[in-house]
């Protein structure tokens, strides 16, 4: 057992990512860290690897724990489920109220809600907190947002932000809200990146289909968009993974990368809450259904000889310059009702569970360390501190201005694709969301119509209050009613 209570924080889980993390954490003036693995062995050769952090190690809970100063503060790095509830429970039954409980992985906040209720009456902290950026992001410095209460924030606000990723001189931490704040908005940060990365794959397939541009070639297209609006570090390590050769068979990496793309599962998170909450992620929605299309190999196998446009497209060489800018504005207004989109659902949440969830600064801690991150991220932060109460990202000034400069290119783009036969199908759905903000009435009006005829379900109308049903057999008399009467 060891000697003193001589850590300030604890972690719990010593994979990639828990290590990492631990690394990080050591590295940083004024953190002693405690180490823990469930296979001593793990515990072992980190800390035999990386003398020079001074971790304090344990094999067993009862020794972490009392190697630990207090307010005792754990971070949980181990998979989200089952093994998490094992661990919290390990923890809340050494801990003392006061003491910090922090949950570091991709958990559903639904559980994160479900825990904190259940472990607050304790007196214990419990913090559910998204981590962002990987094993690089873990180990040199992620984005991170804590949920939680206030009071524990106070203890470990100054920890993370030790560690976060730093834009600009200020740390990418912030305290997000309550209870499953942190695990929402993480992943909401998560659908937004499947989004830009079917995105970027879109307007990669569309370039080399339509030009016949080498992957190396199209890398060079990326590294240029990089130098301007687009600069993101999505947009940058495609350039690498396309200049990527392989070294087996001397062809492009890309090509040899089976074209089934996997998930794990927040992505599909993020789209069946935005369902429960009534918000249109129709972007973040189709890319996640592409991945889940690109999985289905019988399928595509079986229907590769449905009929498809006749004769092959191509951009003509004179035309390939202004072919690939209209690609660029493609994405970069697509990539805008991503954001809008995801921060639709933000807000929405916020509204739902209670929680007091600062845009601008969700916008400034996504600026480093994350996967997401991006120039224009400022400009989100901007959009909301000059109006807290803006009903779309989309209609900021700036963001405006962007699409409104973009959207020709935009309906050239989606009008080829279609006409080629080649799938784009978060570029479409954006477009598409975008021409249903814009449009003065919906064929809603209709299906409101159908639904009051089959199931009087009522409906409104345009020129006077109230509810109304329509008796559409028989006389077809139309009769105010009130929702409960039926």
């Amino acid at each position: 057992m060891p000697a003193t209570a001589s850590a300030n924080i604890g972690v719990v889980g010593l994979a990639v990512m828990g290590s990492n993390l631990a690394r990080n954490l050591a590295s940083r003036e004024g953190n002693t860290v405690a180490v823990f693995n469930r296979s001593p062995e793990r515990t072992r050769t980190l800390v035999s690897e990386h003398p020079e952090a001074g971790f304090v190690a344990s094999e067993s809970y009862d020794d972490f724990v009392a190697s630990l100063a207090k307010p005792r503060t754990a971070i949980i790095m181990v998979q989200a489920g089952k093994g998490t509830d094992a661990v919290i429970s390990e923890l809340a039954s050494r801990f003392e109220p006061g003491d910090i409980i922090v949950d570091g992985g991709n958990a559903n906040f639904h559980d994160t809600i479900r825990r904190e209720a259940e472990i607050s009456p304790t007196g214990i902290h419990f913090v559910g907190t998204g981590i962002s950026g990987g094993e690089e992001g873990a180990l040199n410095g992620p984005s991170i947002m804590p949920g939680g209460s206030a009071e524990s924030y106070e203890t470990l606000g100054p920890i993370l932000a030790s560690i976060a990723a730093v834009a600009e001189g200020e740390p990418c931490v912030t305290h997000v809200g309550t209870d499953g704040a942190g695990h929402f908005v993480k992943m909401v940060h998560n659908g937004i990146e499947y989004a830009d990365m079917q995105l970027i794959a879109e307007a990669y397939d569309l370039i080399r289909q339509g030009t016949g541009k080498s992957p190396a070639e199209i890398a060079d297209i990326f590294a240029e968009w990089n130098t301007g609006e687009l600069e993101s570090y999505l947009i940058e390590i495609t350039a690498e993974v396309l200049r990527q050769m392989d070294a087996s068979t001397g062809q492009p990496l890309v090509d040899v990368i089976l074209d089934e793309a996997g998930a794990k599962g927040t992505g599909a998170w993020t789209v069946q809450n935005a369902l429960d909450l009534g918000v249109p992620t129709s972007g973040i929605a189709e890319a996640v259904f592409a991945r889940s299309l690109s999985s289905k190999r019988a399928q595509r196998e079986a229907s590769a000889d449905l009929p498809g446009p006749s004769g092959e497209w191509t951009v003509a060489d004179a035309d390939v310059d202004a072919f690939v800018e209209d690609v660029r504005r493609a994405l970069y207004a697509s990539k805008i009702i991503a954001y809008s989109q995801g921060f639709d659902e933000i807000i929405a949440g916020a509204e739902q569970f209670g929680w007091d969830v600062k845009k601008g600064d969700i916008a400034k801690i996504w600026r480093a360390g994350c996967i997401i991150r991006a120039r224009f991220l400022n400009r989100i932060a901007e959009a909301y501190a000059d109006d807290p109460a803006l009903v779309a990202l989309v209609v900021a000034p700036y963001f405006r201005d962007a699409v409104a400069g973009a959207q020709e290119s935009w309906r050239r783009v989606v009008a080829i694709s279609a006409q080629a036969g080649i799938p784009t199908p978060a570029f479409s759905s954006s477009l598409a969301y975008y021409d249903g903000l814009r449009a003065p009435r919906l064929p809603a009006a209709l299906v409101q119509g159908q639904r009051d005829f089959f199931g009087a379900h009522t409906y409104k109308r345009v020129d006077k209050p109230g509810v109304f049903h329509t008796l559409w057999s028989g006389d077809r008399s139309e009769i105010e009613t009130t929702p409960s009467s039926h």
